[in-house]
């Protein structure tokens, strides 16, 4: 492993023509929404298996309801920070064929990237456990939760629960990427969750270099990434950015 600056990320890009990033909890975290596994993060004082596991909230959505609702208020106040602008413009400019982000709060999107994969799904949409009819944001109301279709079935966010396979399309697409890139950005995570851990050894295995943003080193760190650049990626890629455009 090699630690880079920002010049030499630029460098690199200008080589590697079918980048992709991975991003995680850690690229929001400056746009306001906390991650769950940090000190002081949800998890802290929601236990994932009594409020985020797919049994728990067909067992008590009323109580899976209350850690929904703290996490969708969150997520409404959300706007892209300089970092998910800075990865749309990498795609519009071609540097960057997609995003595979482990998030699910459409900042990817609402900064203007075109190709992301939600691994995990999207807070802004819901849908019916039974019948998979889907429903916006804006057409539900948080006031009389838990939330029913009218075909009686639970209305739960299209995220992955825990206990919920990642849905088959961007499972599928997210290993295509990791199987096609030359680069694999990884930006904001530490490679603990599975499957999405996978994806950097996938694209190690055929052939891609692994580049590394976060602000400390992580296991991947020490196992599989080539570059390693520290610091805040609201800081980093904006600067990455501005090189590429010559300065």
């Amino acid at each position: 492993m090699k630690e880079i600056d920002p010049p030499q990320l630029a460098e690199i890009l200008r080589h590697q023509p079918r980048a992709v990033a991975l991003t995680g909890a850690g690229i929001s975290v400056e746009s306001g929404i906390p991650d769950f596994r940090s000190p002081g993060g949800l998890w802290e004082r929601f236990d994932p298996l009594e409020y985020a596991h797919i049994g728990a909230f067909r067992r008590d959505p009323a109580k899976v309801w209350l850690l929904i609702k703290e996490m969708d208020a969150t997520i409404v106040r959300a706007r892209p920070n300089p970092a998910h602008l800075a990865l749309a413009a990498l795609e519009a400019k071609g540097y960057l064929t997609g995003v595979i982000t482990q998030n699910v709060d459409n900042l990817h999107q609402a900064a203007g990237s075109r190709h992301v994969v939600e691994y995990h799904g999207n807070a802004g949409r819901f849908v019916c456990l039974d019948c998979n009819l889907g429903f916006p944001r804006e057409s539900l109301d948080f006031a009389r939760v838990p939330l029913y279709c009218p075909c009686g079935g639970l209305i739960k966010p299209d995220v992955v629960f825990f206990g919920e396979p990642i849905p088959a399309a961007a499972q599928a697409e997210a290993v295509r990427l990791a199987r096609n890139c030359d680069l694999l950005l990884i930006i904001g995570t530490s490679g603990e969750v599975a499957p999405a851990n996978f994806l950097p050894h996938i694209a190690k295995e055929n052939g891609a270099l692994i580049a590394e943003n976060n602000l400390a080193p992580t296991r991947l760190t020490l196992t599989l990434t080539d570059y390693f650049l520290p610091g805040p990626a609201a800081e980093v890629l904006p600067r990455v950015l501005k090189e590429l455009a010559g300065g």
